[in-house]
């Protein structure tokens, strides 16, 4: 049985994250400038935390032109934990590479882009980090700004406790799980395949900046796709627990999902200029 802990700080809302003024504020629109190297690394742990949430909520979060990817009927957010290694650009030997843990909030969208076609994705209202590397790097040498955080991760191969708490003092996130062999019973995915399906689609990620309506696009592209269940004994977060972005009753944890060892590229995604936010 899942215990799932509301924080009871309040964390600030990410959608003031766009509230710099603009003074002619872009329609949609989409640059074709890419300055990031092709990337590559190895995934040593990837979690996919999920949440189900109301999609009424969910649509009034998301800045324009995005909207939830629903499953029946519920928008899909979440957080992704990752650990990456042997991360360099691809004409560097592994040996050279770094490594990180790493958090992102991100919320499965869908939206037409400029020629009418529907591509699908994720939303990521914020990045956090554990290598000053990467907090000093994203959005200035690659896609993606990064606040620092401090992990505390145990994991023995089958169970997984981790703790993360940003140093800014607005995110943080606990939970304690073990591989199983099945989604729970309360999933609104009926099946390991079908999750697997949905969230496979989400390789492009697109990302809130300090630039007002600037967002950066980035591609994570894995060699081969496999995950497992992961049963939650216990997940806290904060950012799900804000009640001033999602009231009481309108996001539940859902299941989650693990990866091991993937090799991988990132690859830079056209920048996404969009609306400023409207503030709730």
């Amino acid at each position: 049985m899942v215990h799932q802990s509301a924080t009871q700080r309040r964390s600030p809302n990410p959608r003031l994250c766009f509230t710099s003024v603009c003074q002619q504020p872009p329609r949609f629109s989409i640059n074709n400038s890419m300055r990031l190297p092709i990337i590559n690394g190895l995934i040593r742990r990837r979690l996919l935390v999920n949440f189900r949430v109301n999609e009424e909520v969910m649509s009034r979060f998301l800045p324009p032109p995005f909207r939830p990817k629903l499953h029946n009927g519920y928008a899909i957010a979440g957080i992704c934990l990752i650990r990456l290694e042997q991360i360099r650009p691809n004409w560097l030997p592994s040996f050279c590479g770094l490594s990180s843990e790493n958090a992102a909030h991100r919320i499965a969208v869908l939206w037409d882009d400029p020629s009418g076609e529907t591509r699908e994705g994720v939303f990521v209202p914020r990045r956090d980090t554990g290598s000053s590397l990467n907090h000093f790097a994203g959005g200035r040498i690659f896609p993606g700004e990064h606040r620092l955080a401090d992990f505390d991760v145990t994991d023995n191969g089958s169970q997984i406790s981790m703790s993360v708490r940003s140093r800014d003092g607005q995110m943080s996130i606990k939970l304690l799980g073990k591989e199983a062999e099945a989604l729970p019973e309360s999933s609104c995915f009926d099946s390991l395949a079908e999750s697997s399906n949905y969230f496979e689609g989400g390789s492009v990620g697109y990302s809130v900046t300090r630039d007002c309506c600037r967002l950066d696009g980035i591609r994570l592209q894995t060699d081969g796709w496999q995950v497992r269940p992961l049963a939650i004994e216990h997940v806290e977060s904060s950012f799900f627990a804000d009640q001033s972005v999602f009231p009481a009753g309108t996001t539940t944890f859902d299941h989650a999902l693990i990866m091991r060892d993937l090799l991988h590229q990132w690859h830079g995604e056209p920048d996404m200029f969009t609306e400023e936010m409207v503030k709730p």
